[in-house]
Formats: structure tokens, C-alpha cells, sequence
């Protein structure tokens, strides 16, 4: 096969003989019928054509046609073949099968594209690009797209007239939308290729299917018989309509003929093909496919490398998914394995809930000296009911205890600070309806999401602090307990402790009022800003109707079970509150009886700010006003409006 071809063989050449005039409504009134129609070469090499008909027609014939009188030439193609019909032209030229099924010379991929666009313009060799044998179209589209980009880009270079025949174009360049890149890659040719000498053709036997971008910029088309009113119709905006009426009676392999370059419009009738005909319609007579021409051995050993080179890459990558799959298999295992360590973890939890269980065995009723008070756990007459009798008792009482509390961890609204909350009262830092500003306030410092429900102290937390202390079981869980209640209010900030006060002088209040009471402004965003880490720190608790309790002690009692005494509670109480409370204000436990601090009755008692003051302070009687008296007179002159209220309405607030 001839590879190159030299510009003097291409002037010799300057026309292919394809067809010649037929008889009938548009045919050439200068010429007599049988007269030869010639298409000039470089026109044919580096124009833009359309061929088009119905099934049948001689639209494949007159591509094959003009194909074999350029291979006859030495004039290079090639043919991007959508139904693998091509092939028989390989029973007369040594042309580059290429595709996807066994039957053609080599198996490409998208990663051929560049070595066949150099076969095809840099070494002569015209090839059949088969994309009917793909089983995915997306790699048939991406094998197409790469060899046009490429065959685009070394023509600007090489300005060398080459033509690229596309079948089925409609499929590549529909009228309606859905066009891809490849697609546009093929516009993009029919637009501009020209200039740099490569040629198109499209096929198609829907003219109406078919973007009239490119059809309307072909230098010369042919138009095969058609019936469809939706093509006859194109026919007739094109050609005119009497070639509308006219292109229904076309015999076969009969056509008009509408070239730029004689502006002519001619009726012939295109020669038959002389290569074996493989997309003729199958008939009842044996089937016999001639010998077909083999290619060099040296092209296909060139593409041969590639296709070696690609599938070394896939085995590698094939190998590095094993090994992958090896890695999941041996994550899986380790995650196995840490949720078996979890369990072991959760063994020594419950060995540790055991301890527990028995370092408070001397408030499971007994009447010695309590442990929790500061005094040393005793045996006697009461022994049996200040220690757990076994080991395994201590384990079953834990379990227990963890199945009554499990909900308490869930939502701290279900426990006993929140008792009496109204079942439609929303838990949440933002003000209620009634709210001074009528707004949700936000938070400054944060997104504005909203505040989970922190966990009351669960025995958990008590065993985990409890195991803090070499002699945990000695000393019992009072330090434990003390221990998380203080580290809690020690981590919060200044002024939020500020508002803790006034909640534990208070009882019941509202974050506006304490936020003022605490030294700051009346900006409800401020105030629940400074609000929220008290919140989350479990140390006070949602009362309803947008007010919120003083929590500690509900705290202490629910540690241990509701079974310490109130006195054992008030002790604890007062050393937590140590973390916060000034000594001026630890006079009297915020849950005490009044009948015990001596309210009424002449005890001393703390005003607003923590200072202790008599009986007398502020009250003109002898000094046996009742608390109610007392705290009408407390000063309140340095409070705002909202603080003020709060002083107002005394220590009892209807929940």
C-alpha cells in the first residue's frame, strides 16, 4: 500500500469519476443523460458533504463509491463505521481495521487515539474506525471524541487534505438537544476544519434528525430517495418544492447532486461499489465472505504496544484493588476487635459500678455515723444493713440501678428538677411568647444552633470520679460526687456563675433577670449567651413558662438515689457551693426549711447580694417580721426594673 502521497500526484488527480447524469426532473439540461459527473479531490478531501436517503436507497453505496476512487488514488481516510459494514473493503485495500470485536485487526481504546490519528495523517494508512463492537457507548463516544481532537490538532500543523467519514451522524449531531461533546468536536470540524485541510462527511437517512447547523454548511450533499413528510420537507426549504415531490420517486442509488463549487443541482445516478458489499440485507443464497487484505504487521505490532501498555496498567490496577480489598478485610477485623475491647471496657465498667455499689453501702439504711458527713462507716447491730452482703449482690444492685436510670441519661427534663413542667412546655434557652423582646435571642459566640439537655450526675459519673481516689471504697462517693458538681460550676465563666447565684437565691427565675442580678445588661441575647453554659452544666433546670430552677441539690439526691437524709444533702450542697458562693451567702442551703434556718423567727438571713443581716435590718418592727416582710424591705435600688421584680415577688414562684 502506498503511504504517501506527493502534491504532484494530487494535481494529476484533480477530479474522481461517481456518477453520471440520469434522466428526470432535475437533471442537467447542458448535459445528455450518461454523461460522467466528477467531484474534484481537494473539494471531496477538505469540504463538508451530506449524504443522505431512506434504507435501501444507495446512500452506504455512494460513500463506498467515493471512497474507493480516493483509495484508488492513494488519497488517505477514515471511516467511523456505527454497523461494522466497512470491512469489505478490505477484500480490495490494505486498510487498519480497527475496533472492538475479534474480527478486526486490532482491539483499541480511547488510549490509541493519538497513534491513530498518526497512522491516518503522518503514514498514509487509511482506517476503519469501528465503533459498532462496544458494548458501553460512553468509550465508543470517548474513543470517536479523542480521534477527532486529535486529528483536529496535528491538521493545524500539518495542513494535509484528509477526509473523515461519519455514519449515522444523527446519532453525533441530533437537531433536538442531548448533543455531547463529541458531538460538538464534529460542529466544530464541519465549522473549521476546512482551513486546516480535513474534510467530513456525514451519513444519515434522517435528514430531519439531523442539526441544520451542519447541514447548512455543506459544500455539496446528496439526497437518496426519501419518504417522510419531515424530510421531504427539508428537501423542499433546501433544494426547493419540486425537488420535495420529485426525491419520493428516486430509484436506487439515484440522486440529487447540489454542489458550491458549479452551484449546480444535478440528478444522477452513482456507480456500484466494487468491494464486497457486508451491509446488504441477508438473503436466502449462502453467505460467502471473500478473502480480505491483511495489514502490516509493524502497524498493528505499533497499536499492539499500546494495548499491552494498557492492560499492564489495568492488571496494576486490578492488583492495587485486591490489596485494597485486603486492607477493608483487615479494617473490618480491627473494628471487630475494638468493639470486643469495648465490651471488656464496659466488663471493668460494671466491675467498677460494683465498687461503687459497695463503697455506699453505708446509705442503704443504716443508722451509723455516715461516711458522706465526714465520719467512718461502723458495724454492729446494723452491719447487714451498711454493706452489701456479697460481691455478687453488688453487681445485681449496679445493674439495677443502671436499668432505673437509663432514661434519666436520655432527657434531664424527665428528671426530679422538672417534675411539675407542663406537658406543652418547650425545653429550650429561647424566651417563651411572653419574653420581654418577643424575639429568640442568639447566641453571639455561636451558630445559633440549638442546646442539647446535658445528663444529670448518673452514677456513672460518680464512678468515674470515685475511681479518681486511691481509697475510693474507704472514702466512699461524697468526694466524687462533690468533685464533678464543682468541676462544673468551676469551668464556667465568670459571669454565668454570677447568674448561678441568683438562681440559688432565688429558686426560680428567668436568664434576663439573672443575667442583670449577675452585673450585666438587659439584652436578652447577652442574657442567654452568658445562660446556656449553666444550662449545659446540668446545674439548673427548665421550670416551664420560660423560668428555670436551681438544680444542685436534685442533683445530690438523684446520685444517690433519694437515699441520703436532708441533712447529709444540705452538707453536700454547701461543699459544692463553695465553688461559687461567697461565705457571706453559705448561711442557709437554698432548699432549707425555713422552720430550721429560724426565717420568722428572728435568725439571721442573707439579702440579695450574700451579706448576712439581722433580724432588725431594714424593718422598723422589733425584728419578728415574718420572711415575707423581710424580703419586701430588702434594698433593691441598685436592680434593674426586671431584677427588682424578681426581689419583689419573694422565694416562692408558681412553678
Amino acid at each position: 500500500m502506498t503511504r504517501a502521497v506527493s502534491l504532484i500526484s494530487m494535481t494529476e488527480q484533480e477530479a474522481i469519476h461517481v456518477a453520471d447524469v440520469s434522466e428526470g426532473i432535475g437533471g442537467d439540461a447542458t448535459a445528455e443523460p450518461g454523461s460522467p459527473v466528477e467531484l474534484p479531490v481537494v473539494d471531496v478531501l477538505t469540504g463538508r458533504s451530506f449524504i443522505t436517503g431512506k434504507s435501501g436507497s444507495g446512500k452506504s453505496n455512494t460513500a463506498s463509491v467515493v471512497i474507493e476512487n480516493l483509495l484508488d488514488n492513494g488519497f488517505p481516510v477514515m471511516i467511523v463505521d456505527t454497523d461494522g459494514e466497512y470491512y469489505g473493503l478490505k477484500e480490495e485495500y490494505e486498510i487498519l481495521h480497527a475496533g472492538a470485536d475479534d474480527e478486526c485487526d486490532i482491539v483499541v481504546s480511547p488510549e490509541h487515539a493519538e497513534k491513530l490519528a498518526n497512522l491516518a495523517l503522518e503514514q498514509n494508512v487509511p482506517i476503519i474506525l469501528d465503533v459498532s463492537g462496544y458494548l458501553e457507548e460512553d468509550t465508543a463516544n470517548e474513543l470517536l471524541l479523542e480521534v477527532v481532537k486529535q486529528l483536529f490538532a496535528k491538521e493545524k500543523r500539518l495542513k494535509k487534505p484528509f477526509l473523515l467519514v461519519v455514519e449515522e451522524c444523527h446519532e453525533y449531531i441530533p437537531e433536538g438537544g442531548g448533543m455531547d461533546e463529541t458531538g460538538k468536536m464534529l460542529i466544530k470540524v464541519g465549522k473549521r476544519g476546512r482551513k486546516h485541510g480535513l474534510g467530513i462527511v456525514g451519513i444519515s437517512q434522517r435528514p430531519a434528525d439531523v442539526k441544520k447547523d451542519f447541514i447548512t454548511q455543506c459544500d455539496w450533499l446528496c439526497w437518496h430517495r426519501l419518504t417522510w413528510d419531515n424530510d421531504t420537507k427539508v428537501v423542499g426549504r433546501i433544494l426547493g418544492s419540486k425537488y420535495a415531490s420529485a426525491v419520493e420517486d428516486l430509484g436506487d442509488g439515484e440522486a440529487f447532486l447540489m454542489t458550491d463549487w458549479d452551484e449546480s443541482i444535478r440528478r444522477i445516478q452513482f456507480h456500484r461499489k466494487q468491494t464486497f458489499d457486508a451491509g446488504a440485507t441477508p438473503g436466502l443464497d449462502d453467505f460467502e465472505r471473500p478473502e480480505l487484505k491483511s495489514v502490516s504487521s509493524d502497524l498493528v505490532g505499533e497499536l499492539q504496544s499500546i494495548s499491552d501498555e494498557e492492560e499492564r496498567r489495568e492488571s496494576e490496577i486490578a492488583d492495587l484493588k485486591q490489596d485494597l480489598d485486603k486492607r477493608d478485610q483487615r479494617i473490618q477485623e480491627l473494628e471487630r476487635e475494638l468493639e470486643d475491647a469495648r465490651d471488656l471496657s464496659n466488663m471493668a465498667d460494671q466491675f467498677a459500678q460494683a465498687l461503687l455499689g459497695k463503697a455506699e453501702a453505708p446509705y442503704r439504711g443504716g443508722n451509723g455515723p455516715s461516711v458522706a458527713a465526714g465520719g467512718e462507716g461502723t458495724t454492729g447491730d446494723d452491719g447487714d444493713q451498711s454493706v452489701l452482703k456479697s460481691y455478687d449482690e453488688a453487681v445485681a444492685a449496679t445493674e439495677r440501678s443502671e436499668d432505673a436510670d437509663g432514661d434519666a441519661d436520655v432527657d434531664t427534663d424527665t428528671t426530679a428538677g422538672n417534675r411539675d413542667t407542663a406537658p406543652n412546655d418547650t425545653d429550650s434557652d429561647a424566651p417563651a411568647d411572653d419574653s420581654p423582646t418577643g424575639e429568640t435571642p442568639t447566641d453571639d459566640s455561636s451558630d445559633g444552633a440549638p442546646v442539647d439537655d446535658v445528663d444529670p450526675v448518673t452514677r456513672a459519673d460518680v464512678a468515674e470520679s470515685a475511681l479518681r481516689f486511691d481509697d475510693a471504697v474507704e472514702l466512699g462517693t461524697r468526694e466524687a460526687v462533690i468533685e464533678e458538681l464543682r468541676s462544673r460550676i468551676e469551668a464556667l465563666p465568670e459571669l454565668s456563675q454570677g447568674m448561678l447565684r441568683h438562681y440559688r437565691r432565688e429558686g426560680v427565675s428567668d436568664p434576663v433577670a439573672a443575667h442583670i442580678d449577675a452585673g450585666g445588661d438587659g439584652d436578652s441575647g447577652h442574657a442567654y449567651s452568658r445562660h446556656r453554659p449553666i444550662r449545659r452544666a446540668g446545674v439548673i433546670r427548665h421550670a416551664g413558662r420560660g423560668h428555670y430552677a436551681y438544680a444542685v441539690p436534685d442533683l445530690i439526691r438523684e446520685a444517690y438515689a433519694d437515699r441520703l437524709d436532708e441533712e447529709s444533702v444540705r452538707e453536700i450542697v454547701r461543699a459544692v457551693e463553695t465553688a461559687f458562693v461567697p461565705p457571706a451567702e453559705r448561711s442557709y442551703p437554698p432548699d432549707a426549711d425555713p422552720a430550721e434556718v429560724g426565717v420568722g423567727n428572728g435568725s439571721a438571713e442573707t439579702d440579695l447580694d450574700g451579706e448576712v443581716v439581722s433580724p432588725g435590718e431594714g424593718d422598723d418592727s422589733d425584728g419578728s417580721a415574718s420572711e415575707t416582710e423581710a424580703s419586701a424591705d430588702q434594698p433593691t435600688s441598685h436592680l434593674s426594673d426586671a431584677a427588682r421584680k424578681i426581689a419583689e415577688r419573694g422565694h416562692t414562684v408558681d412553678e
